[in-house]
């Protein structure tokens, strides 16, 4: 069951299908360091550093042969779209949800899934969304948007994101939320603090659940690891921040040193990390006074310690903000792979279908 990235990034979606069974045959996207991020951590297959809108179906098929395509996948940019982004629908960066179809054109496959941000439900009066599923209903694909919560599929992070799966044979069920959520703490608690150095490369414990067993389970050294060098000025307000706490916690004349309402968040190592962002530091370590490094970024996002990332710390910031965590597109990528095994749903298949992974 072979599967394409579009706007791939470093590979989260890809990472997820990886671990549910898949053959990541390509994946596509103009960032350079994400495409070294992407081959290194995906084996065997192949990478097309470019802008999506130039590249040929000659050039698709010349890396991915006569092989068949089973699952389509990617996230075309979100900017427009964003709630927190220009609300102008006609943004060019919107456009690029059709380069999606016209590959998707190209390659026929059996599902395709398209991922994008909360928002795209809504604004603009569902416009968009609407716009997105009359291009799957022209080429008779049934597609179902559904809002899923990484938190529910095993992530320790609260992040929403809009998955579309659409297929020609029906109707596409979403996996059921699981049991139990996966909080900070266990995330991220066999982590050097790195309060008196900048980089460890060690773990300060055994796996300390199954979480962490799962994150150590092909990793002998930490990676990626790296501390922030904040101001002085900086450590000393996050000092004043309680865990759990923000920006209304510090004395007044402190309160608008950021302008944004998230700013000066000390997250809460009780629950499922907040949403990380691709680098802006406003949200901080729950048990000591910097922002988390790139390696705990990558554990809230259910990035394995054996995928590493590669480029500046700014450039793997982002790469581990803007990917789709594995865990989630994992959670997603088994139910997909059920209905290729088994051709079509009957009712006893929808049962096993929301029953998957718990």
């Amino acid at each position: 069951m072979k599967v394409v990235d579009l706007f791939a990034g470093c590979g989260g979606l890809s990472y997820g299908f990886k671990l549910a069974g898949f053959d990541i045959v390509l994946g596509i996207d103009c960032d350079r360091d994400c495409a070294k991020t992407f081959l290194k951590n995906h084996p065997g297959s192949d990478f097309i550093v470019g802008d999506i809108k130039k590249i040929s179906e000659e050039q698709l098929r010349q890396k991915i042969g006569k092989r068949k395509i089973s699952v389509l996948v990617g996230g075309p940019p979100c900017q427009g779209f964003s709630v927190s982004g220009k609300r102008v629908f006609m943004n060019p960066q919107n456009s690029l949800y059709l380069e999606f179809f016209r590959i998707l054109d190209i390659l026929n496959p059996e599902f395709v899934l398209l991922e994008n941000v909360p928002g795209l439900k809504s604004l603009y009066k569902g416009q968009a969304l609407i716009n997105i599923l009359m291009e799957f209903k022209k080429r008779g694909f049934f597609a179902a948007p559904e809002l899923l919560v990484a938190s529910d599929y095993g992530v320790p992070q609260s992040r929403k994101r809009l998955f579309i799966v659409a297929s020609k044979k029906g109707l596409f069920e979403f996996p059921k939320p699981y049991p139990k959520k996966i909080t900070l703490s266990e995330a991220i608690s066999d982590l050097s603090l790195l309060e008196n150095k900048n980089e460890d490369d060690k773990y300060i414990s055994p796996p300390q659940n199954e979480y962490q067993k799962f994150m150590r389970k092909k990793s002998k050294k930490v990676y990626n690891h790296i501390a922030v060098n904040h101001s002085e000025r900086t450590k000393n307000i996050i000092r004043l921040v309680p865990e759990g706490g923000n920006y209304k916690s510090l004395p007044k004349e402190l309160q608008n040193t950021r302008k944004v309402n998230i700013a000066w968040t000390r997250l809460d190592s009780s629950k499922p990390s907040l949403t990380i962002d691709t680098g802006h530091r406003h949200h901080f370590h729950p048990w000591t006074d910097r922002v988390p490094t790139v390696r705990e970024s990558a554990r809230i996002q259910s990035f394995p310690d054996n995928f590493i990332f590669y480029g500046s710390k700014t450039s793997q910031y982002r790469q581990v903000g803007n990917a789709v965590p594995p865990l989630l597109a994992c959670a997603v990528a088994k139910q997909i792979k059920r209905w290729l095994e088994s051709g079509q749903i009957s009712g006893t298949q929808r049962t096993l279908f929301q029953t998957a992974s718990h």
